[in-house]
């Protein structure tokens, strides 16, 4: 086939050519506009970003497309319903990053329970004095998961190789997963009493949104870590901060920040249209919480490995070398 591939980095297209043989391929750098689709008016399959729009006025510009892949998990940036109408298939990447964000994850949690963030900044001043960084052990301690999906089952799998307790809190509680990994489900008032350490792998949604609020402090342990790096929006900010300030909370791993609302998919933090459109450096260096020493703030970055980044693309290649061999693959 024909295939179109817009909003690549070189390193991207290099990757692609060299593993998606037998089609005729293009590639452009920036996002999906009027002067690039004279330019593929015979293209059978368009790749895109969430940049790139794919409405009613680009499929009728595109007679021959019968494929759109969208190298992303969300898709509001396609009109399904018109490709629909005209026969063209729509696939998307519904999942990539779930052993990734998981080690970043654990890697929050390592440098509070071990106050590496706070060694290093001391070792850079050339201090190497230990007092005031006594950490604690995983081991033995409750680790509470709120959400056992693809990103929460990899949590679980780290935290049982630190021997620790694992509750979750699931909406849909799966018992034979339950027993299969060595994990038991609670109400979530009661993981929020009994958890040393709260992570968070929910999406954002109405239900969700400031799950763990200013009534989420009557309940938690005293002094636990609260984890987050699903969505800023779970978290009520201002809970948090009452609870490092009272010394209910004992430090926090963020992430995600509530001002992120602008964030749709994960790779667009690392696209360059993203960095022209959002000053993320300024919201993160007017959050408070950015000053507090047991506070770690990591910029959305939880995602990015090469390893992720490469899966979106084989996914989008294997999408569209099934899409060819009539097993259409990720479909919407």
């Amino acid at each position: 086939m024909k295939v179109a591939f817009f909003e690549l980095e070189k390193w991207e297209q290099g990757y692609i050519s060299k593993n998606l043989e037998g089609h005729k391929l293009s590639f452009f750098n920036g996002k999906l506009t009027k002067n690039s689709l004279k330019k593929i008016r015979d293209a059978e399959a368009l790749a895109v970003f969430i940049y790139s729009k794919v409405d009613a006025t680009v499929l009728s510009a595109l007679p021959k497309l019968r494929l759109v892949a969208t190298m992303s998990t969300g898709y509001d940036h396609i009109d399904v319903m018109e490709c629909k109408k005209r026969g063209i298939a729509v696939c998307n990447v519904p999942a990539y990053g779930e052993n990734t964000v998981a080690e970043h994850t654990f890697a929050l949690i390592l440098c509070l329970s071990r106050k590496i963030h706070r060694s290093y900044e001391r070792t850079r001043m050339a201090d190497f004095s230990a007092m005031g960084l006594r950490g604690f052990d995983l081991k033995g301690k409750t680790i509470g998961v709120v959400g056992s999906g693809h990103i929460g089952k990899h949590v679980i799998r780290i935290a049982k190789g630190f021997e620790m307790d694992v509750i979750v809190y699931e909406k849909f509680p799966d018992e034979k997963l339950a027993a299969e990994m060595g994990f038991r489900y609670v109400p979530l008032d009661e993981l929020y009493a009994k958890s040393h350490i709260i992570t968070f792998h929910v999406p954002l949604l109405d239900e969700t949104k400031h799950m763990f609020n200013s009534q989420s402090l009557k309940k938690i342990r005293k002094g636990c870590i609260v984890i987050n790096t699903s969505r800023g929006g779970i978290i009520d900010t201002n809970a948090l901060l009452q609870g490092l300030s009272k010394g209910i909370i004992g430090g926090a791993g963020l992430d995600v920040l509530e001002g992120e609302y602008f964030i749709r998919e994960e790779k667009q933090v690392i696209s360059p249209q993203f960095r022209k459109s959002v000053d993320l450096h300024m919201v993160l260096q007017n959050h408070v919480l950015l000053r507090h020493p047991n506070v770690l703030i990591t910029p959305h970055n939880a995602f990015n490995s090469q390893e992720a980044l490469e899966r979106i693309l084989s996914t989008t290649m294997g999408n569209i070398s099934m899409f060819e061999k009539g097993r259409a693959a990720n479909t919407l």
